[in-house]
């Protein structure tokens, strides 16, 4: 989590990409609000673009709502142009990006992930100095190396687990499964209904990490406490640890029983709140986040959250918090892009945020509503009694889209998973080496 230099394979991508980017400009995103989407100032009113780049798999984001940003356009003659980037690549977009200077002004990323993928301190603004900062309540969700470098109204941090539809499973009168015996035993009773027990979006690749990512952090929290050190400090290889490999089986394993979609290679993340509106399927590993899309969609769905659970007495993942905004610091509209930080952290929009997401409000002058019954849960049964442990992507020090991709490979029969974390192995190696880690040269 805590990148100071960019990792050359960043720049050797820059050529190479190059071309790719411009689609990826102000042409190829999605035109919010109105005014064109041009980057430069334009028209006799002095309208200027300010360009946001966002992974396509967030842009139900709070902060993307066309009517918000409209509202933000007609008071300040400023226009939010959305450069929506594809879920898969979008770390590696933006790693390009960044290095060869087609900056956007704007970008929506998690907080660990823009440490370790983006290059935080080198890449984005530090926002201490901004008049919203005083309001803050939890500036540590905020904040790297004692600087706040992101924005969100909320101080919720996302819940991994098992998203679950708390009818199917009422009415064939089944219990949250509490090791992964009794959760195959849900699973087949979901199935010989002719319900799908699991989706599993693996076209994109982040997708196949949700279960191992809070498995393994559970078992390094209570029976490996020095597994990440390790890890980091090359004492140990991803190989040397099994009880990876049992994880990664087991998830492979539900695939290979005829648990999940067929297809999962083809299907995204995308389709997930339509199959869950549809009652297509049962469940899901995925973030809390993906309730609340589901909810906002559909009222009457009734979604819950429980531990990914590959061992007896499993607790919540708790990932990094994600999506909030940063401000490259070679933004060409510097001044235009902290006004609409400023025009989100107004207490009017932050409140209609907070209310319409049933948000923890993070600002001392916004009140939080009242939780869905989802988050209420999650409160009572995991956060409050401390019952979470934090996913493995707050303690990676290099980007680990590679290792989704050899995880996709085991779906596709190409690997097994012990060759498939033998190849992360690999990979893992140089980039460490690549970042000039101690214990990789």
């Amino acid at each position: 989590m805590q990148s100071k230099t960019k990792r050359t394979s960043a720049l050797l991508l820059a050529s190479a990409l190059a071309v790719s980017l411009t689609a990826c400009g102000s042409n190829s995103g999605s035109n919010a609000g109105s005014g064109g989407g041009s980057s430069a100032s334009s028209g006799s009113g002095g309208k200027v673009t300010i360009e946001l780049a966002i992974s396509k798999s967030s842009q139900d984001s709070a902060f993307v709502n066309e009517d918000l940003l409209k509202k933000f356009e007609d008071q300040t003659n400023i226009h939010v142009n959305l450069q929506l980037l594809p879920a898969e690549q979008t770390t590696t977009v933006l790693q390009t990006k960044l290095a060869v200077g087609d900056t956007p002004d704007l970008v929506q990323y998690n907080l660990a992930g823009a440490d370790s993928d983006l290059n935080l301190s080198r890449n984005f603004e530090i926002l201490d100095n901004e008049a919203w900062t005083s309001r803050i309540l939890n500036k540590d969700v905020l904040s790297a190396d004692g600087h706040v470098y992101s924005f969100h109204v909320s101080q919720d941090t996302g819940m991994q687990g098992v998203v679950y539809n708390k009818d199917i499973f009422k009415e064939l009168g089944l219990s949250i499964p509490k090791n992964y015996d009794e959760f195959l035993a849900v699973c087949e009773k979901i199935k010989a209904k002719g319900i799908t027990p699991i989706f599993m979006p693996f076209k994109d690749a982040w997708a196949t990490n949700i279960w191992p990512s809070a498995a393994l952090a559970d078992y390094a929290s209570k029976s490996d406490p020095n597994l990440w050190q390790d890890l980091n400090s090359g004492k140990r290889k991803w190989s040397d640890v099994p009880e990876l490999e049992t994880i990664v089986n087991q998830q492979y394993d539900l695939f290979k029983k005829g648990y999940t979609n067929a297809d999962v290679l083809s299907d995204s993340y995308d389709m997930a709140v339509g199959k869950f509106l549809d009652k297509e399927v049962a469940m899901m590993f995925m973030g809390d986040w993906l309730i609340q899309d589901v909810v906002n969609k559909d009222s009457n769905m009734h979604l819950g959250l429980f531990p990914i659970p590959y061992a007896d007495n499993v607790k919540m993942g708790a990932s990094p918090m994600g999506g909030q905004l940063f401000i490259p610091k070679k933004s060409k509209h510097m001044a235009e892009a902290k006004k609409f930080l400023d025009f989100l952290a107004s207490q009017e929009v932050a409140q209609q945020i907070v209310n319409e997401q049933k948000y923890v409000s993070n600002f001392n002058d916004v009140k939080s509503p009242e939780l869905p019954e989802y988050k209420q849960e999650i409160v009572d049964n995991y956060i409050t009694p401390k019952n979470t442990v934090t996913t493995m992507e707050a303690y990676m020090l290099v980007d680990y889209t590679e290792m989704y991709r050899d995880y996709q490979d085991v779906y596709a029969g190409s690997k097994s998973a012990k060759e498939a974390i033998a190849a992360w192995d690999k990979k893992f190696q140089q980039l460490m080496k690549d970042k000039g880690i101690a214990g990789f040269n």
